[in-house]
């Protein structure tokens, strides 16, 4: 059985969390980060010099960066549904997976750091309308794509490119921000919430 170290509460464990649930994947989690279990740690160290969640372990396999832990999980278990095996198809999956991690999750920083967490040092409103703007039209690149599919953000089927941005698509749409009507982003989200595991782990 593998073991997932970091809380619920992460984004980026969730996404690990709703891959196990959408392939019926037994795991056991143990809750490690801020405000449940410190990783400056020497043992969480080394596992993971970074010090962040997720972390993967698997027999004497240690894992970290949470879309390369999707990616291996899917691989393992031969989920070529969420991550093909042909080489162009699976590119384009990881195409959208890399951009989330990238580009759309630095687009947010300044803003939900600041009006989420309400950090003090994320408070100038230069920066944080200048953040707002940016996470928009992030979110708005992900919208003409799936105004071409009318689906999932690589074409008909879901895969684990969805998994990573429906859960950060989730995170726009409940910030306290001022946001364009992007309907291909609604839908996108309605269609994501018939599924059982992002029911389970889309988080606050």
């Amino acid at each position: 059985m593998i073991k997932i170290l970091g809380k619920s509460a992460s984004i980026n464990v969730r996404k690990v969390l709703w891959l196990c649930a959408e392939m019926d994947a037994p795991y056991k989690q143990e809750e490690w980060g801020a405000g449940v279990r410190s990783t400056q740690v020497p043992e969480f160290f080394a596992l993971n010099p970074n010090a962040m969640v997720p972390v993967l372990v698997h027999e004497d396999f240690v894992l970290w960066e949470s879309n390369t832990i999707c990616r291996y999980l899917a691989a393992k278990h031969e989920r070529h549904d969420l991550l093909p095996a042909q080489a162009r198809e699976r590119a384009r999956v990881e195409q959208w997976m890399d951009w989330q991690a990238t580009e759309f999750n630095n687009s947010w920083r300044y803003a939900f750091t600041g009006l989420v967490r309400n950090s003090p040092e994320h408070q100038d409103p230069a920066q944080l309308a200048a953040g707002i703007a940016n996470w928009n039209r992030h979110v708005s690149i992900l919208e003409t794509q799936l105004a071409k599919t009318r689906a999932y953000a690589t074409g008909a089927a879901f895969t684990l490119a969805d998994i990573v941005l429906g859960l950060s698509v989730h995170r726009w749409l409940v910030a306290p921000i001022e946001r364009p009507e992007l309907p291909a982003i609604r839908d996108y989200h309605a269609r994501l919430l018939e599924r059982t595991g992002f029911q389970r782990h889309l988080g606050p």
